[in-house]
């Protein structure tokens, strides 16, 4: 082969090659690019169904809170016998029922947002036990009363997890 043969010939096969390489930096850009849009897409159109979702879960655990407070729950659930003991199984039996109602809501909330929850439910069923369990309680209205006292000495907490909870619905938006 002659070297003028071999010089046409890369003459007209390098810019094919250079053009052929540009054409698929460009091509595989795009279809990055394609990729990333439809993503953001989905996501957007996910999180415009799911953010109702969020919002409706960190309303219905304040509901939670807002109804296993010691306070409201004193008042809501009057005692049917005069016993303590019965009166405190009464009590802790709402709040683990009202809390059987609310255990969905855990997937829409973060981890953390669900343990201060689950730690608000467990300090009101504690303060309960012990207050029940305390010497000199023997019927229901001096459990209200012990519970009460406590409870004006220091904040509930239902407060403090409805506080973490607004604190985590600001971050969504």
């Amino acid at each position: 082969m002659d070297i003028n043969k071999i010089i046409e010939l890369l003459a007209y096969t390098l810019p094919a090659i250079v053009t052929g390489l540009v054409a698929l930096y460009f091509f595989k850009s795009f279809t990055a690019n394609e990729d990333k849009r439809r993503t953001y897409l989905l996501r957007k159109d996910s999180q415009q169904h799911v953010l109702p979702l969020r919002l409706q879960a960190f309303e219905r655990l304040v509901l939670f809170l807002e109804r296993i407070s010691l306070s409201k729950l004193l008042i809501r659930i009057k005692p049917t016998t005069n016993d303590a003991e019965k009166y405190g199984h009464k009590l802790i039996g709402i709040v683990e029922q009202e809390f059987e109602h609310n255990l969905a809501q855990q997937i829409y909330v973060s981890e953390t947002a669900w343990k201060a929850v689950v730690t608000s439910k467990n300090l009101v069923v504690k303060i309960i036990r012990t207050t029940a369990a305390k010497d000199g309680i023997e019927t229901a209205e001096q459990l209200r009363e012990e519970i009460l006292k406590n409870l004006a000495k220091n904040e509930g907490p239902s407060n403090a997890a409805i506080s973490y909870l607004k604190i985590e619905v600001k971050k969504i938006f």
